[in-house]
């Protein structure tokens, strides 16, 4: 397929799953187009019927963009690896390994905020860059699956961070890790725009440039070039001279290394707090917005957009329809099995085409 082929099946695969989700909708007795509605509402980009004092919609959709944020860097993530022929499943670690080391060393000083949000994004860059490296390590040198590797490196990293948690940063009152202080947060909160009081995410910019990064490293650089065609085929990468090792160390490296910016923008950003053996869905949900936007860094953008209307405004959604946001969680899961089958539909829809145009 090429890439209006690619972008149709996958608006087909969304299409799809929200029709699918409207069904269920009038099978449990609820009015899709509401909740639809709810839906956009709660992620400011539908006027509520009523606001707080110094909140509007437009206060609704910076937290918006707060969600964001981690969600598109998670999604970047999965298409550097995927794009070097290997399957990050250990974003949601990585995410939960650097937010925790972020949030410890520099979250908890009394360091000015010029100087911890930096400290903050490298030192997520850099735990996040280490364990994927570690996982492509091990591909290599031992021929370990990336997919088992992740998996059980997942696991490590909930039960030692909620260990490391419950002994050195524990709120006794909520169960979480202490807060992390306003100067280390990569959300500017409660700041004064006319006549709202509103958060400004600084995690969505560097998401954007993130991407913009991703592009280049796809479109316009030998490193890039050489991680696909060793995704393609090890062995012809090989005969050409390309080092495999560096490959696998280097393609989940930079993969973990984004994963960990969305670690901090997420645990330092959109939340302030770690909670103790639980893994961020955000990690999972990035492989149906990497497969939505057919891992391509603009096609990730609209896509990670369209995943947080429905994770963002789900508790609007519940709230005004008596909808379950378990509803929400569900169209995402359909979309992510719909995303699956791209490769399939492509064929059935473009395949026959092709053939007859050899033919001619």
């Amino acid at each position: 397929m090429n890439k209006k082929q690619a972008i149709s099946v996958s608006l087909i695969a969304i299409a799809a799953s929200l029709l699918a989700g409207a069904i269920l909708l009038l099978i449990l007795g609820k009015d899709p187009i509401a909740a639809y509605t709810h839906l956009l509402q709660g992620s400011g980009l539908l006027p509520k019927a009523a606001y707080a004092a110094h909140r509007g919609m437009f206060t609704d959709f910076m937290k918006f963009l707060t969600a964001m944020a981690p969600m598109l860097l998670a999604a970047l993530a999965f298409a550097v690896a995927l794009r070097g022929g290997m399957f990050n499943i250990s974003i949601a670690g990585q995410m939960l390994a650097a937010g925790f080391t972020a949030s410890l060393f520099i979250g908890y000083s009394s360091l000015p905020a010029l100087i911890a949000r930096p400290l903050a994004v490298t030192l997520g860059l850099i735990t996040g860059g280490a364990i994927g490296a570690f996982i492509g390590w091990l591909k290599h040198r031992f021929n370990v699956n990336e997919v088992v590797s992740s998996i059980m490196v997942n696991y490590s990293l909930m039960y030692g961070i909620s260990f490391a948690i419950n002994a050195l940063c524990l709120d006794p009152v909520s169960r979480q890790s202490v807060r992390v202080g306003e100067a280390a947060r990569l959300t500017l909160r409660n700041i004064p725009l006319g006549d709202y009081i509103t958060d400004i995410s600084l995690g969505i910019l560097l998401a954007l440039a993130a991407a913009a990064l991703v592009h280049i490293y796809m479109t316009r650089s030998i490193a890039g070039f050489s991680a696909r065609i060793a995704g393609l085929s090890p062995t012809a990468a090989r005969y050409a001279g390309i080092d495999l090792c560096r490959h696998y160390t280097g393609t989940m490296a930079f993969s973990g290394a984004l994963a960990g910016l969305a670690g901090v923008c997420y645990y330092m950003g959109y939340y302030a707090s770690i909670q103790m053996k639980v893994m961020p869905s955000m990690g999972f949900d990035a492989i149906a917005v990497s497969l939505l936007g057919c891992n391509n860094p603009l096609g990730i953008i609209g896509a990670s957009f369209l995943i947080t209307i429905l994770n963002k405004g789900s508790i609007y959604m519940s709230a005004m329809s008596g909808v379950d946001m378990e509803i929400a969680s569900l169209i995402i899961g359909t979309m992510l099995i719909f995303s699956a089958c791209t490769a399939y539909m492509g064929q059935k829809l473009y395949g026959k085409n092709k053939g007859k145009e050899t033919a001619k």
